[in-house]
């Protein structure tokens, strides 16, 4: 165990920062049990067996182990991941795990795809027919999808060049428009007029 205390508090941590989503545990191999164990929800227990007896060469051990699923005891579904632990000549000393509980994210996934999924596929033409905000909104989403790029990444040049596609698509024939896709792109309302104006005198 000795060689394993410089790894407890790692452990500890990690367990700290995802609870408590996340049980971490540190067996030794050199024993074959559970030499350390927080956020316990797999109801196992210090000292109890690693179940590694088939395991004859730890030396085959990768560093980390890609991450595979699990059926915790009470039905819940677990995501881990081991990483193993070495001492200063590289000998396999250690196994770090953590178990993550996918319980909330799989309650939030069906949430969200439930919601999704039951929301109205168009929008109702009624309200919509006029609103020059969506339509704006919805041809600068496009645009930057397009572009692979999104505002926040946009340039001076790349702005104007915005503002010219929206002109050509008639974006500012609605009153106000000017002062919106101002405000959409962090532009003065002059700074927009005087785009167009260029664009124009050419």
């Amino acid at each position: 165990m000795t060689q394993l205390s410089q790894y407890i508090s790692v452990a500890e941590a990690i367990s700290l920062l995802y609870y408590p989503h996340a049980e971490v545990i540190l067996h030794d191999l050199s024993s074959g049990v559970i030499a350390a164990l927080f956020n316990n929800f797999s109801k196992r227990e210090i000292g109890d067996e690693s179940l590694l007896e088939g395991v004859n060469d730890f030396s085959e051990f990768p560093d980390i182990f890609p991450a595979y699923l699990k059926t915790n005891w009470d039905g819940r579904k677990i995501k881990s991941i081991s990483a193993t632990l070495r001492d200063p000549e590289g000998k396999a000393i250690g196994l770090l795990c953590i178990n993550l509980d996918l319980t909330k994210w799989a309650e939030l996934h069906n949430f969200l795809g439930s919601w999704l999924t039951n929301m109205t596929q168009s929008q109702p033409e009624i309200l919509f027919k006029d609103d020059w905000r969506e339509k704006i909104n919805c041809y600068v989403s496009d645009y930057l999808t397009r572009m692979g790029t999104t505002l926040k990444l946009l340039n001076k040049d790349k702005k104007k060049a915005l503002v010219l596609a929206l002109h050509k698509e008639g974006a500012f024939k609605a009153k106000n428009a000017a002062n919106y896709v101002a405000d959409v792109l962090d532009l003065s309302r002059a700074t927009i007029y005087n785009y167009l104006k260029v664009n124009n005198d050419d």
